[in-house]
């Protein structure tokens, strides 16, 4: 459960000492459950439910995954737009999220950093990432992964139009893996989608 704790923190953005401060629980003993050094009581759980917007079977894991998206588009302040893919706490996420257009030159992005590892996709417009102290301008149908611990930030690359790009997020260690086809499945196959 630690683990999906930390995954949701991180997600949001949060540190421990500004969820400690929002849910009156001692930062030291949220590092201890994050860590799986203490087991949390179900105040403590129900308080973190409350703070991060989420059930506690979600924190627990124990949350079912089929079905569409239970959450609502998020809107940040600089008018980024985030669509939850994934209902589930824990494991690998998906987003996508959408930039607006930029009003005018953009300027480099501001950079964080936090365990984890993502894959990130365009979909349409240009996107600047600024991974470290390279910067790397994306466009549409381009990916690239990286781990999180590296400082790392985005913002809108060209002008007049939005950027929309795709984020599978996973905690330390966990990230997709790409499975090899057979010959047969690169080539075709000769199935049914094939003109004889």
């Amino acid at each position: 459960m630690g683990v999906r704790l930390r995954a949701v923190r991180e997600r949001r953005g949060e540190a421990l000492t500004g969820v400690g401060r929002a849910t009156g629980i001692p930062a030291s003993t949220l590092s201890r459950i994050e860590t799986g050094r203490r087991r949390p009581t179900l105040e403590v759980l129900l308080r973190l439910a409350k703070h991060y917007g989420a059930s506690l079977d979600e924190l627990a894991g124990t949350a079912p995954a089929a079905g569409p998206p239970a959450a609502a588009p998020r809107r940040s302040g600089d008018g980024k737009v985030v669509l939850p893919l994934t209902r589930y706490v824990g494991g690998l996420h998906a987003h996508k999220h959408v930039l607006p257009a930029a009003e005018g030159p953009p300027v480099r992005p501001r950079q964080v950093s936090h365990d984890g590892h993502e894959w990130l996709c365009v979909l349409y417009g240009r996107l600047w990432l600024a991974l470290g102290d390279q910067d790397l301008f994306l466009g549409a149908g381009e990916v690239v992964e990286f781990d999180t611990r590296t400082p790392h930030g985005v913002a809108n690359a060209g002008p007049g139009s939005p950027v929309e790009y795709l984020v599978m997020f996973g905690p330390q260690g966990e990230r997709p893996r790409p499975r090899p086809l057979a010959d047969g499945a690169r080539r075709g196959g000769g199935g049914a989608g094939t003109a004889g």
